[in-house]
């Protein structure tokens, strides 16, 4: 299996679902149940699967993994998360469609050089089910979606953005981080706190004693959601972080660790990982082209067929020599850029989606496209010119308001996180015993003590 593969498998396996009122019809008397969350459940079988893609991700390094038994806590609590979200997606009204997932799989599918058939057959070969990988993808759309949600509740001022760049412009500088988080639940008691803070010293005896670096620690140890990535954060501005995190930062050195540090979502250690100039930043470019475009729509009036055979007589007459502007004005059915000549100006290739996209890239200057389909109707584009321009000051900004907003994102999703984790009704199931879980101490591997 090609590591892109196994990336998006990583994902996609993660979030495999079980609808509980399916359950009648799809669980077998030997089927084992894994955990029990509110009405739902999860199976053996799927924390198996889940369980052999990580430990295919990580061949050659299964050392860097915790013990089985601690693995297979850490992927079942990540299971159950993702399912209480989903359930609360749903309930939120969120649904994804089957031609949505239909994209999605032809997508990955592209992506990875081969055909949807390819792709099925690559999956089973693995070991899984199309049917079920389509679910898996349903669940992960389903939960960015949530989370997107939440985008609404996160503002970032022009001011802040300001700030940002006028910290990056005083010290120059901009700081990889990566951190190990040892999470609480929200109103923790005085025994969780405790036995949260053994775990997190324990983390940290052991990074300092050499018996393993910190991104090794980060996947063996961390409850954080990027700790198979060894807890990187990637590069960010002092303003770019919590303020009690860059009074320290300021005066790291590269490898150092500071913390355990206690935060709203528990105890923390944080490296500095790397510093570059600000100025080290690469300079950015965006291409962008001048289109025109002739639009037969699809609608109750002019089905399919009779919209695609209007664009190709319309593309024939240009073929002919007739002016693309004179035939959109007279034929486009594009009310917003039919008096202009279908011009549609300036704008990146992916503006209008990937296949209005993918047209405009495979044209050269002064080109028409061949005939294509859209949720409008049936199109056909004119490339008209081609330019680079510099963006590097707007894509600063943008990125420092991104990366502003994802932070503030990921604190106001990781309280509701907390909170649907804590209201859940979850139970484990180990073997033939129920054991009710604490997410505290089980969810991850507990270092041995220091000394």
């Amino acid at each position: 299996m090609s590591r892109r593969i196994s990336a998006i498998l990583l994902a996609a396996l993660l979030l495999l679902p079980f609808p509980f009122s399916a359950l009648a019809q799809q669980l077998q008397p030997v089927e084992r149940i894994a955990a029990i969350v509110d009405e739902d459940v999860i199976l053996r079988s799927e924390l198996d699967l889940a369980v052999r893609n990580i430990l295919a991700q990580y061949a050659g390094r299964e050392n860097q993994l915790p013990p089985r038994p601690v693995l297979e806590r850490q992927v079942l609590e990540r299971l159950v998360l993702v399912r209480l979200q989903v359930a609360r997606a749903r309930s939120m009204g969120i649904r994804v469609n089957d031609q949505e997932i239909s994209r999605a799989v032809a997508t990955i599918a592209q992506q990875n050089g081969m055909t949807v058939e390819g792709l099925r057959e690559r999956l089973a070969a693995d070991g899984m089910a199309f049917e079920e990988f389509r679910r898996s993808l349903a669940d992960e759309i389903t939960v960015q979606r949530l989370r997107q949600s939440f985008v609404q509740r996160v503002s970032v001022s022009e001011a802040e953005v300001d700030a940002a760049l006028a910290q990056q412009a005083a010290s120059g500088r901009q700081y990889r981080l990566a951190h190990i988080l040892v999470a609480l639940p929200e109103g923790a008691t005085a025994e969780q706190i405790a036995t949260g803070q053994r775990k997190i010293d324990g983390i940290k005896s052991v990074i300092d004693r050499g018996e393993m670096d910190f991104a090794a620690a980060a996947v063996r140890y961390s409850d954080s959601p990027n700790a198979l990535e060894g807890g990187d954060l990637g590069w960010r501005s002092l303003d770019e972080v919590p303020t009690a995190f860059a009074r320290l930062i300021r005066d790291m050195q590269p490898g150092q660790i500071i913390g355990p540090i206690r935060g709203p979502s528990g105890f923390q250690l944080l490296q500095l990982v790397d510093v570059r100039d600000a100025d080290q930043a690469p300079a950015q470019t965006l291409t962008e082209y001048h289109v025109r475009h002739i639009l037969a729509r699809v609608n109750d009036r002019q089905d399919d067929a009779a919209a695609r055979a209007k664009i190709e007589a319309l593309r024939a007459r240009i073929e002919a020599g007739e002016d693309f502007q004179a035939v959109a004005r007279e034929a486009s059915e594009d009310n917003n850029t039919r008096g202009q000549g279908g011009d549609l100006g300036w704008f990146p290739a992916e503006a209008y989606g990937e296949e209005f996209g993918g047209q405009i890239t495979a044209l050269e200057d002064g080109q028409v496209s061949q005939p294509f389909r859209s949720e409008a109707g049936w199109h056909i584009i004119q490339r008209v010119a081609r330019r680079e321009s510099d963006v590097t000051d707007e894509a600063r900004r943008a990125q420092v308001r991104d990366t502003i907003g994802r932070r503030k994102l990921e604190e106001e999703y990781e309280r509701f996180l907390q909170e649907l984790r804590g209201e859940a009704y979850v139970v484990y199931r180990a073997g033939d015993r129920a054991e009710d879980v604490d997410p505290i101490g089980t969810s991850g591997e507990t270092p041995p003590a220091g000394g």
